[in-house]
C-alpha cells in the first residue's frame, strides 16, 4: 500500500468527530408561549341604540298623542323586546369588560324599560288597580323617581364625551316635564317634555354611531368624532 493512500485514509478519519453532552449541566430555558389575545366587541353601541329608540318613539307619541290612539300600545313593543332586553344584556357584558358604570346605566334603563312596558300589561294589573287621577298621580311618582336616577348619572358622566352628557343631561330635563305634566294635566308640559326628549334621543344615536361607524366599516368622511368634553387624566 503506497504512502499516499494511508495518507488519505487517515485524513478522512479527521472528518469525523464524537460531541459529548455533560449531563451536569443545566436545561436551557423552555421557549415562552406567548399569551392569547381575544378580541371583545363594544357593546355600548347597543345599548345607546335600544335607550334612544324608545325615547325617540315615546316622545313623537307624546307630540302626536292627539293623532295617535292607544300611544302606550306602541312604546310597550320597543320598551319591552327592544330597550328592556337589549339595554339589560349590554349592562351585563360592560360588566364583563370591566365598566362598571356603563354596566351600572345600561342595566338600570334596561329595568326602566321593562317597568315602563309592564305598567300597561293588563295581565299585570297596575293600570287597572287605579282610577282616574291616582293612574296618573302614581305616574308622576314613577317619572320623579327615574329623574333623580337620571341626574345621579348625569353627575357621574360629566368627565365622559359630550353625546353621552346630552342624552343624560336632556333625559333630566324630558323626565321633569313629563313627571309635572303627569300631576297637573299641562299640555305645555307634556310638549315639551317630547321635544326634550327627541334632542335626548339623537344625543344617543350620535354616541353609538360615534362607536359603530369605525374605520373598518365606515368611510372617513361618515365617522363621527367621540366629541371628548375633558381629558381623562382630570
Amino acid at each position: 500500500m503506497s504512502s499516499n493512500s494511508i495518507t488519505e485514509k487517515e485524513g478522512s478519519k479527521d472528518n469525523y468527530y464524537v460531541q459529548t453532552v455533560n449531563m451536569d449541566a443545566p436545561l436551557p430555558p423552555a421557549p415562552q408561549m406567548q399569551p392569547y389575545q381575544r378580541t371583545f366587541g363594544n357593546p355600548a353601541p347597543l345599548g345607546m341604540l335600544a335607550y334612544g329608540t324608545v325615547f325617540l318613539c315615546s316622545s313623537i307619541l307624546t307630540l302626536a298623542s292627539k293623532d295617535v290612539g292607544g300611544q302606550a300600545n306602541l312604546v310597550l313593543v320597543f320598551a319591552t323586546f327592544y330597550g328592556g332586553i337589549s339595554q339589560t344584556l349590554v349592562g351585563m357584558w360592560e360588566m364583563f369588560l370591566g365598566n362598571t358604570f356603563s354596566a351600572t346605566v345600561f342595566t338600570t334603563y334596561g329595568g326602566f324599560n321593562l317597568s315602563y312596558g309592564a305598567l300597561y300589561l293588563p295581565q299585570i294589573g297596575l293600570a287597572s288597580a287605579y282610577s282616574g287621577q291616582e293612574f296618573y298621580n302614581a305616574i308622576g311618582i314613577y317619572l320623579a323617581i327615574w329623574d333623580l336616577i337620571t341626574f345621579v348619572f348625569f353627575l357621574g358622566a360629566i368627565r365622559t364625551t359630550a353625546p353621552i352628557m346630552v342624552t343624560l343631561g336632556f333625559t333630566v330635563c324630558a323626565l321633569t316635564c313629563l313627571s309635572i305634566n303627569a300631576f297637573t294635566g299641562n299640555e305645555h308640559l307634556a310638549t315639551a317634555g317630547g321635544a326634550l326628549g327627541i334632542i335626548a334621543s339623537f344625543g344617543a344615536y350620535y354616541g353609538a354611531l360615534s362607536l359603530f361607524w369605525t374605520q373598518q366599516t365606515t368611510f372617513s368622511f361618515i365617522r363621527l368624532p367621540p366629541l371628548i368634553t375633558a381629558p381623562s387624566n382630570v
